[in-house]
């Protein structure tokens, strides 16, 4: 079962180094500041891997990083990971879903993809509701779904429009392994987006593996996944975004009291299950 990632709030105007400039020369409050953002090094993710922290950067561990992504109006989330520029003008989230070795030698029906997302909208939709989230709906591809058997990374872009008629922008970036696929979701404005997944793919650079977790190590017995590169894209597309005030997630934030609630996942199921159901089909 894939975690799903709500990811947050885009296009905040803070200024380097001090994450404290906002709206009319406000400083955000001390609690955000005090999120113990590790700006050197390696990011540890999972146990899994690591990411370089470039200088201007700052990564967050996952009591942190769910901290700030319930601050920006998501669901609460555990085993995700979280790097961004000093200026949060956009952020990736990682997450390790210990799949199986993924084949990567299926070809993808972007078209048919997009129709069972849209599909999946109305029930993830019900379970934002109960959450005291605004609905969102997946509008169409920005960057349709495309394999790189080099980096082997599985990579789209997708468009969201929340109720209230914000649009913004997911750009997931799946990266196989040997034992499970690595999730990275970009966070980004619309209008920004080019120049956001030119810095996340820099970023992404800096991206490892840890020693015996590559795909190229993979080993006759290991664990091989049921599923190909169609799911990982059905599984990303409870990766979504919402736009909020700057102040209504510092609301958000000091409302939530510092509280870590257990994770809730907002999955597309029914389109997992249209695509597997086609596939026996086909055998």
């Amino acid at each position: 079962m894939f975690k799903s990632i709500a990811a947050a709030v885009l296009g905040l105007s803070l200024s380097l180094g001090v994450w404290a400039k906002t709206e009319a020369t406000q400083e955000l409050p001390p609690e955000i500041k005090a999120l113990r953002w590790q700006e050197s090094g390696k990011g540890e993710i999972a146990d899994k891997a690591s990411v370089k922290i470039p200088s201007g950067y700052a990564f967050l561990g996952e009591a942190d990083t769910s901290k700030l992504l319930q601050a920006f109006g998501n669901p609460p989330s555990s085993d995700h990971f979280l790097i961004a520029p000093k200026s949060l003008d956009w952020f990736a989230v990682f997450s390790y879903d210990d799949t199986g070795y993924v084949k990567d030698d299926e070809k993808i029906d972007a078209d048919d993809l997009l129709k069972s997302m849209q599909s999946g909208d109305k029930a993830g939709n019900e379970q934002r509701k109960k959450l005291g989230l605004e609905a969102l709906y997946t509008d169409g591809w920005q960057v349709p779904p495309h394999y790189d058997t080099a980096t082997k990374r599985l990579e789209w872009g997708l468009r969201l429009r929340g109720e209230s008629g914000e649009k913004n922008v997911n750009y997931t970036s799946r990266i196989l392994g040997r034992s499970g696929v690595m999730t990275a979701t970009l966070v980004s404005d619309t209008a920004t987006l080019a120049q956001n997944t030119d810095e996340f793919k820099k970023v992404l650079a800096g991206f490892d593996y840890n020693s015996g977790q590559t795909y190229a190590e993979f080993k006759n017995g290991d664990k091989v996944a049921a599923i190909g590169l169609g799911a990982l894209v059905l599984g990303g597309a409870a990766a979504v975004a919402t736009k909020k005030g700057l102040w209504g997630a510092i609301a958000g934030f000091l409302a939530a009291g510092w509280k870590i609630i257990a994770a809730a996942a907002v999955a597309l199921f029914a389109g997992i299950g249209k695509l597997f159901g086609r596939k026996k089909a086909a055998e």
